[in-house]
């Protein structure tokens, strides 16, 4: 996987090594990688609520733990960032769940999550790249996503990597 080096916009670090690497289950690292996906996506999962649909951190914990369950039962790609021995963020694609309306096939991008105090250092785009070129790699000719409208963030990150919007979803409390 893609090493590269970048700068830190949050000024914390003026450059930094991150490396990306696929962990698959039955490796060496799997068991450990899947418990730093668990622990980290817990500990920011709240950052994809919408204040449309406020709720506990708990709640939100809760559907993490499923979403986890969901995609471990699935074709899974897992992309773990890290820089020397310290994992850093990580990135989960589902390879073989097409679009539900074209049901063209794509790589589907149900979860990425990095360490809160190595944002905006680059962390995010490394693994995005990894897992376009991983897409690429297995035949899939596109790359989708949900992401809140209020993370702000990562919808600056999806923007400058060319994602666009193509459907939007609508909520109204009752």
């Amino acid at each position: 996987m893609p090493r590269r080096r970048t700068d830190n916009r949050s000024g914390l670090a003026p450059l930094v090594e991150i490396a990306v690497r696929a962990s698959e289950r039955g490796s060496a690292h799997w068991d450990a990688d899947w418990a730093f996906v668990k622990e980290l996506g817990a500990r920011t999962a709240l950052s994809s609520v919408s204040s449309a649909r406020p709720c506990s951190d708990a709640m939100v914990r809760v559907a993490f733990a499923r979403l986890c369950e969901t995609v471990e039962r699935q074709s899974l790609v897992t992309l773990i960032a890290h820089r020397g021995d310290d994992r850093i963020g990580f990135l989960l694609m589902l390879d073989q769940l097409p679009d539900e309306v074209t049901l063209l096939p794509q790589g589907f991008l149900a979860y990425l999550a990095v360490e809160p105090e190595r944002r905006r250092a680059g962390v995010g785009t490394a693994l995005l790249d990894a897992a376009e070129d991983e897409a690429r790699r297995r035949g899939l000719p596109y790359m989708s996503l949900i992401v809140s409208q209020e993370n702000r963030g990562a919808r600056r990150l999806y923007k400058r990597r060319g994602y666009q919007t193509e459907r939007r979803v609508l909520c109204k409390a009752l």
